[in-house]
C-alpha cells in the first residue's frame, strides 16, 4: 500500500498580491482584486495545492482600523474566492507594529509555524508569492522552496513578474507546479 503524499501549499501575501496595495486597505468598497488573481490561485488549487494567506496587518496595531474591520474585509475576500471556486484553507495575520518584535511578523516564521501545527505540508514542493522583501525572506526563513516576487524584483526570489497577469501567463504552462 502506498503512503499518502504530503500536501503542497501556496502561501500568498494579501496587499500587493491579492489586491491593489495603496496602504492600509481595510474597506470593502476600496478593496480591488488584482487582475487574474483568481486564475492564478485556481491554477495552483487545481494542481492540488492547499491555499493560505499570510499577511502583516500593522494598521490594526497602529489604530488605523480595527480587528473587526480586518475580519469583515477578510470575510468578504473569502466569499469572493469561494464564488470563484477557490477554497482558502486559512488566513494568518500579524496585527503588531514592526517594533513589537513578535514572532508572527514577516519575515519571522510564526504565521507559517501556526499553519504547520495543523497541516502537514511539503515545503520543498510549496510556493510563496509576495511583493515585499519580507515576504521572500519569510519563505527563505521558513524553508518554502519556491518564491515569486510580484511588482518588484527582490533578492532571493526564484521568479519575478511585474504583474499577477504575467505570473499567471507564465505559470499556466509551467511543468514545475
Amino acid at each position: 500500500m502506498s503512503k499518502p503524499k504530503t500536501p503542497k501549499a501556496l502561501f500568498l501575501d494579501r496587499d500587493g498580491v491579492i489586491n491593489k496595495d495603496y496602504g492600509y486597505v481595510y474597506e470593502i468598497e476600496k478593496f480591488e482584486f488584482n487582475r487574474d488573481i483568481f486564475n492564478l490561485i485556481k491554477l495552483f488549487a487545481d494542481r492540488g495545492y492547499l491555499i493560505f494567506i499570510v499577511t502583516n496587518q500593522s494598521g490594526i496595531g497602529r489604530g488605523y482600523y480595527s480587528l473587526k474591520d480586518f475580519l469583515n474585509l477578510t470575510k468578504y475576500m473569502l466569499s469572493e474566492f469561494e464564488k470563484n471556486g477557490i477554497k482558502i484553507e486559512r488566513v494568518e495575520y500579524c496585527p503588531h507594529l514592526p517594533e513589537s518584535n513578535c514572532n508572527c511578523r514577516k519575515p519571522k516564521t510564526g504565521m507559517i509555524e501556526r499553519i504547520l501545527k495543523d497541516y502537514s505540508i511539503n515545503l520543498d514542493a510549496s510556493w510563496l508569492i509576495g511583493d515585499k522583501q519580507s515576504d521572500i525572506d519569510l519563505a527563505k526563513n521558513a524553508k518554502i522552496k519556491n518564491k515569486i516576487a510580484i511588482g518588484n524584483s527582490l533578492k532571493n526570489c526564484d521568479f519575478y513578474f511585474k504583474t499577477v497577469t504575467q505570473a499567471y501567463n507564465f505559470l499556466k504552462d509551467c511543468n514545475e507546479l
